[in-house]
């Protein structure tokens, strides 16, 4: 896998300083970093290094991961400061830096559609401790029911569908909202590609901003929209789709608009209805787009992977609301090593990505460096290369068989909206249907 003498902690800085230019963050601290009044016992490379590495090295204390990465001892309340003088703006640019498009179009055809890398783009929230600094400077939401127990700190993250692999992230330091967060994005999709967002993002507003960003039609949008958004019919196809006028205020937008009904065995079927810019029918048929919308509940368990199996704890540990979007920061940079060696494990069995279990990677990872770490000096160059290939090797053995044909019914056991009241637990078996709903002009 390396060539290169691998032993834990020079491996985990060889997969860093691959993801992350290191001399970017030496410029970073140059420009924005706090004024430095005495030697520093560790540099900036090591503490944003040991940052990530606390991810993921599982158990332990931040401190107790700098000296195993770097050999330096040094207190918490002490690392606790030095972050907390460091601006965000360094995390912001170090995001933009490590995370960037890792599928080829030749060895994962599953993670593009006629050519377009599918992305997918939706937010999500991590809860903070109710410490003293999180209370006097960030609020708790209210539901109908009452004041929320902990205060949260926004993210939106641009995804590759096919690999789950982050390409661009925004956290929100100060409270923004999602809507906020997404639109720090929407200038970060690659070219040929196709984003694929949720109602929430199926509006005339962000998606004629989507248009201004990307006017030339190399950046494609497949969103669904609410049944109640009202648009003008301009020319039913031949497939049931129509190409319809969208308006915001005095800006308009030609797209097409796809509706049908997805069911699976016996369930009630779902009506859905999608916007989108790919408007040439023959190519895209309505049916074909109506089954692609299904890859964004992809977007949903890259959340889980991330927020999970990675984190594995309710709260965010950090204890003010900078420290804590550090923290998530950190959290979505070592997502993004672990994706490189998910993708290296995958290419042993020519599997796909997906079917490489995030968790049992992460695992097996862990293991191979705490391993590596007690077999310093013992074992040779040779024999350590062997022990990493292995290793790889056991990963992709343990490949997740392919996903079983059933749902969940939508319902829950305590419903607090309007879903039905779930009090026996089923599964509906069987491939999904769809089908398209002709639009009538």
């Amino acid at each position: 896998m390396q060539k290169k003498t691998l032993v834990s902690n020079s491996l985990f800085k060889q997969l860093f300083a691959q993801q992350i230019p290191l001399g970017l963050i030496r410029q970073l601290f140059r420009l924005c970093g706090p004024a430095r009044r005495c030697p520093a016992k560790i540099t900036p490379v090591e503490l944003i290094m040991s940052l990530v590495f606390h991810i993921l090295a599982g158990a332990g204390t931040l401190a107790h991961h700098l000296k195993q990465l770097t050999g330096k001892s040094i207190t918490d309340s002490a690392l606790s400061q030095r972050r907390t003088v460091l601006p965000w703006q360094i995390f912001e640019s170090l995001l933009e830096a490590a995370l960037s498009p890792k599928a080829d179009v030749k060895k994962h055809p599953w993670a593009f559609y006629h050519g377009l890398r599918l992305c997918g783009l939706d937010g999500s929230r991590f809860s903070v401790a109710n410490t003293a600094q999180v209370k006097a400077q960030m609020t708790k939401s209210v539901s109908r029911r009452r004041k929320a127990a902990f205060a949260k700190v926004g993210v939106a993250v641009l995804v590759e569908l096919g690999l789950h692999n982050p390409i661009a992230a925004a956290v929100g330091p100060r409270e923004e909202s999602e809507m906020v967060l997404a639109e720090q994005l929407l200038d970060r999709l690659p070219e040929q590609s196709l984003l694929i967002a949720d109602r929430y993002y199926g509006v005339p507003k962000v998606l004629i901003q989507f248009r201004k960003i990307h006017p030339h039609g190399h950046r494609e949008f497949l969103v669904r929209a609410r049944s109640n958004l009202k648009r003008r019919v301009l020319e039913v196809y031949g497939d049931g789709s129509a190409l319809v006028e969208i308006r915001w205020g005095k800006e308009t937008l030609l797209v097409r608009e796809i509706t049908g009904q997805v069911q699976r065995g016996a369930a009630r079927a779902s009506a859905v209805r999608l916007w989108t810019s790919l408007l040439d029918w023959r190519k895209h048929p309505a049916r074909a787009l109506l089954e692609l919308y299904a890859r964004r509940w992809e977007q949903e368990s890259f959340y889980r992977e991330l927020k999970v199996d990675l984190r594995s704890t309710p709260l965010v540990q950090s204890h003010t609301p900078l420290t804590a979007a550090q923290e998530i920061a950190a959290l979505i940079m070592a997502y993004a090593i672990l994706v490189e060696q998910r993708i290296q494990a995958a290419s042993v069995h020519d599997v796909e990505v997906l079917r490489i279990s995030f968790l049992k990677t992460l695992e097996a990872v862990r293991g191979l460096w705490r391993f590596l770490e007690v077999s310093d000096g013992i074992l040779t160059v040779e024999q350590v290369r062997k022990v990493v290939r292995r290793t790889m090797r056991q990963i992709a053995e343990m490949a997740i068989p392919k996903r079983r044909q059933r749902s969940c019914p939508r319902a829950l056991r305590q419903p607090v909206s309007s879903w039905p009241r779930l009090l026996k637990n089923t599964y509906q078996k069987g491939a999904v249907e769809y089908n398209v709903s002709p639009i009538t002009a």
